[in-house]
């Protein structure tokens, strides 16, 4: 049974990003629904809607929640269940946005189904099942991704470019972070504190992950070998109680190529919102990206240092197809995750020519590798090798 929501919001905004790639001779609409009802599905719907999508339909926990979160979000219709909405010809894409380990069950069906998926991260709270969603999406021929947005700044975009063009010579070394303070209190928790709903690993899986993706996708090398410590600080909070999922992480890496690197990722660090920042260092010039200063980056030479501001007629070709609003327009994280969705889509319309730089199920696959080394190391104390 579907529910007719009536709502102004659900119609279609006028602006996309990423317009090169949604536009070019492709007129179809494509039809999104949305399998959860929080924060993330409240990004995706935005995305969706700046994309030009129509918001098909949405399933949650129960009937109630579904409509709910249809009038919240401004979608047309609300399911009963999981079930119906991935029968529903009607919808050509689901957006996963649930708890971390309902993921890889959802999205496989969703793929059974027939449907392109967009599917949170991380992907699989398994290595297993996270390469069963990497092959079942190769053999269906679906676009299926993960939104590792954090590619999608055009000055990301311009930092992966200058690495690739030699510009910063052999790499040497890389030093990133990624901290927040959401959890810093004592009794601040969440649903992604319990490994019953979050999977085994948290800071790691929900934004280390994200760090090493920036990390490879920029470098276009891969970690080696990583040996990593984790922490929980706080072991009871306010709901969930002998807490095993980690409060932060550190850890040495060594890349495929020969550079080496630390990185650090925390959920308790006091006044740290979303501070995302890579560095990498080569024989001739050091790049510095830091997401709360998305518009800029740092280069850094023996000779003397600047800062690169994003200006459209200056950007290489990929940073500037996403650069969608004038210099010294600030574009921020929603912007990112826009770009993203608009790609996702038109992969879906056009298979044969995706985007640059779309972040797919292998990339998903990849990041759950890695988070397993993480825990692998941060157990035993040793360093351990990450399958490619």
């Amino acid at each position: 049974m579907t529910k007719t929501v009536t709502d102004s919001a659900a119609s279609a905004e006028a602006t996309t990003p990423a317009e090169e790639a949604q536009s070019a001779g492709r007129t179809a609409i494509v039809r999104a629904g949305f399998i959860g009802s929080g924060f993330m599905a409240a990004v995706h719907s935005r995305a969706a809607r700046t994309a030009r999508a129509e918001l098909a339909g949405v399933a949650s926990s129960s009937p109630r929640s579904a409509e709910r979160a249809a009038q919240r979000l401004g979608l047309t219709r609300s399911h009963d269940s999981v079930e119906e909405l991935l029968a529903d010809d009607g919808i050509d894409v689901i957006h996963v946005c649930t708890p971390n380990t309902t993921h890889a069950g959802f999205a496989l069906a969703a793929l059974d189904a027939g449907k392109h998926v967009i599917c949170e991260k991380p992907l699989a709270t398994s290595v297993e099942d996270a390469i069963v969603l990497a092959r079942r999406a190769v053999e269906t021929g679906l676009t299926a991704t993960v939104p590792f947005v954090y590619r999608f700044h055009p000055m990301v975009r311009e930092a992966r470019a200058r690495v690739k063009s030699g510009e910063t010579g052999r790499l040497l070394t890389i030093s990133g972070g990624y901290l927040q303070d959401w959890l810093a209190e004592p009794l601040a928790d969440d649903w992604r504190v319990s490994a019953e709903l979050g999977g085994p690993s948290r800071a790691f899986a929900d934004i280390g992950s994200h760090l090493v993706d920036l990390l490879e996708f920029v470098t276009g090398d891969q970690i080696a070998r990583l040996n990593a410590t984790t922490r929980t600080v706080y072991g009871d909070r306010s709901s969930n109680r002998d807490i095993a999922t980690e409060d932060l992480v550190a850890l040495v890496v060594e890349l495929r190529g020969g550079a080496v690197g630390t990185l650090l990722i925390s959920q308790v660090a006091p006044g740290r919102k979303n501070s995302l920042v890579l560095e990498v260092a080569g024989t001739e010039q050091s790049i510095r990206f830091d997401q709360e200063r998305p518009d800029e980056l740092w280069l850094g030479r023996r000779t003397g240092s600047q800062h690169i501001l994003r200006d459209t007629e200056a950007l290489t070709p990929d940073a500037s197809r996403l650069s969608v609003v004038p210099a010294g327009h600030p574009m921020g994280y929603q912007d990112a995750f826009n770009a993203f969705v608009a790609d996702s889509y038109a992969a879906a319309l056009t298979p044969n020519a995706p985007p640059a730089g779309l972040p797919t199920f292998a990339d998903g696959l990849r990041a759950v590798r890695v988070t397993a080394a993480v825990l692998e190391s941060a157990a035993s104390g040793a360093w351990v090798e990450v399958a490619e």
